[in-house]
């Protein structure tokens, strides 16, 4: 039998509403959990136990009352840290805010507080959440479960450890850049980056900001999809500025078996060539896929410049992130652009620009993305699923030194700038179209991969009902080992 603690978030829910346990026995399991297993790990980095105590006590007393508090009644569950939740910390890694003590809770949060959720802690993130590691001079460094050696990913690194070492329940992190898929491959559990707007980021950014980000969102990471649809479900839905006037109804999937999908399969590109033993994994869930009756193509793609659409992402990222930028990286960024020439591919150069453009440049960037929706709603048309990496490699070693943009990784023997794994983050994020990871198995190494599902526009639930027959057929959440 699954040990309690590995129990989706729907049997443990259930579980609670069976009365054969109560939101404050399996509350003070996880921080028994928390406390023996979280000092190798350093995934969940602010708990408040004793308000955790209190509002577990009180969905115990609410059933003993008949009442239901909602789908997530006395689930004990942990937030990403750059989530405002009143009375805590929200940092975002940098030392500067290490006193930011919000008062109030993102919309996302008060979400799932409203449907009972007992949030007793939350998961550590990179500075300004600007890394594929995750580790800040606030909380230090957060270690991935299956080899503390390796990174967790990021920024949604904690979120992604805490769950799959058994220490919390449900999770819930942001993705600009693979914030939420990353991490979820690296440490073999699930996460969900949603349509962009399905739900309201409000409450997740720095000190005085209110303005929307460009790409970014905000949604679910779990240990099954049935827990990514359940926690969706909930935080899904119109902000304050748009509910007079409009409603969120998310289409149910297209297909409900495997046999009855039609998916595409890419497994690496040159832009951003794959790990060998990472495209066996992928291939492997392809074959499997065919076996099941699915029609499975390794040729269909969207009619779209790969390289282009790379290279506009990155415009648009940058830009969307450049409000961060300090004086001294201004002037880094203008020194790099004065030693550079206009078309420069590099990373580095395509970065500095995209910092530093007016907003009239801007606007182009912005058309080309959105005539690039199109060619995504013609292969939509045909096909239901994009399957893809969601990284170049399985998690790799820590590496902290100097600055992002000049770390490699190794990749098929070679070395490979970590920055080039951009690409599998922004050839679906820029277009707003959603995407699920799930397990897709472990790696020669015993390293866990994830797959990465692609739908349509706002047809969330269905790359997250192909996911769960994935996981039911095909691959699912593996505990790694250790931690039982």
């Amino acid at each position: 039998m699954t040990e309690l603690h590995y129990l989706s978030a729907v049997e443990l829910v259930a579980k609670i509403k069976a009365r054969e346990i109560s939101a404050r026995e399996l509350l003070d399991h996880y921080l028994a959990r928390v406390e023996a297993y979280n000092p190798a790990l350093n995934a969940i980095i602010w708990m408040d136990p004793d308000g955790a105590r209190a509002r577990a006590t009180a969905a115990d007393e609410a059933q003993a009352r008949g009442e239901d508090l909602g789908p997530l009644h006395g689930l004990p569950m942990t937030v990403k840290e750059s989530f405002n939740l009143a009375g805590s910390p929200t940092t975002w890694g940098d030392p500067a805010l290490a006193d930011n003590v919000t008062e109030t809770s993102a919309v996302l949060v008060d979400r799932l507080l409203g449907a009972g959720a007992v949030v007793f802690g939350k998961t550590n993130v990179p500075l300004n959440l600007a890394d594929w590691q995750s580790y800040n001079d606030v909380y230090g460094t957060t270690n991935n479960p299956w080899d503390v050696t390796l990174s967790p990913g990021g920024s949604s690194g904690g979120s992604a450890a805490a769950l799959a070492a058994g220490l919390t329940g449900l999770e819930a992190g942001s993705d600009i850049g693979a914030s939420i898929r990353n991490p979820a491959h690296y440490c073999g559990v699930f996460g969900h980056k949603p349509t962009y707007g399905v739900v309201p980021g409000r409450g997740q950014a720095l000190p005085g900001g209110f303005a929307r980000s460009d790409i970014a969102v905000v949604g679910p990471l779990a240990r099954s999809a049935e827990d990514l649809e359940l926690e969706l479900d909930v935080v899904a839905g119109q902000d304050i500025f748009d509910a007079a006037a409009w409603r969120l109804e998310l289409p149910k999937a297209r297909k409900t078996a495997l046999k009855d999908f039609k998916v595409a399969v890419m497994l690496s590109d040159p832009l951003a060539e794959v790990d060998q033993a990472y495209q066996d994994r992928l291939q492997n869930v392809a074959d499997q896929l065919a076996a099941a009756g699915a029609t499975v193509s390794d040729v269909a793609r969207p009619a779209l410049d790969h390289s282009r659409a790379f290279e506009v992402y990155i415009m648009l990222l940058r830009a969307a992130t450049a409000g961060r930028a300090s004086v001294e990286q201004l002037d880094f960024f203008e020194q790099v652009v004065a030693d550079t020439t206009p078309d420069d591919p590099s990373y580095v150069a395509r970065m500095a620009r995209a910092v530093l453009m007016p907003h009239r440049e801007w606007l182009k960037w912005n058309n080309e993305r959105e005539a690039m929706r199109y060619p995504w709603a013609e292969f939509f048309g045909d096909w239901d699923i994009l399957l893809c990496p969601a990284a170049t490699s399985a998690a790799f070693p820590h590496d902290q030194a100097g600055q992002r943009h000049d770390r490699v990784i190794t990749v098929n023997g070679a070395d490979q700038p970590t920055t080039d794994q951009m690409f599998w983050a922004g050839y679906p994020n820029m277009v707003n179209l959603p995407s699920t990871v799930a397990p897709a198995g472990l790696t020669r190494d015993g390293l866990p991969v994830g797959l990465q599902a692609v739908a349509a526009e706002g047809e969330d639930k269905t790359s997250i009902e192909f996911c769960k027959l994935t996981a039911r057929e095909i691959a699912g959440f593996q505990p790694p080992p250790g931690y039982d």
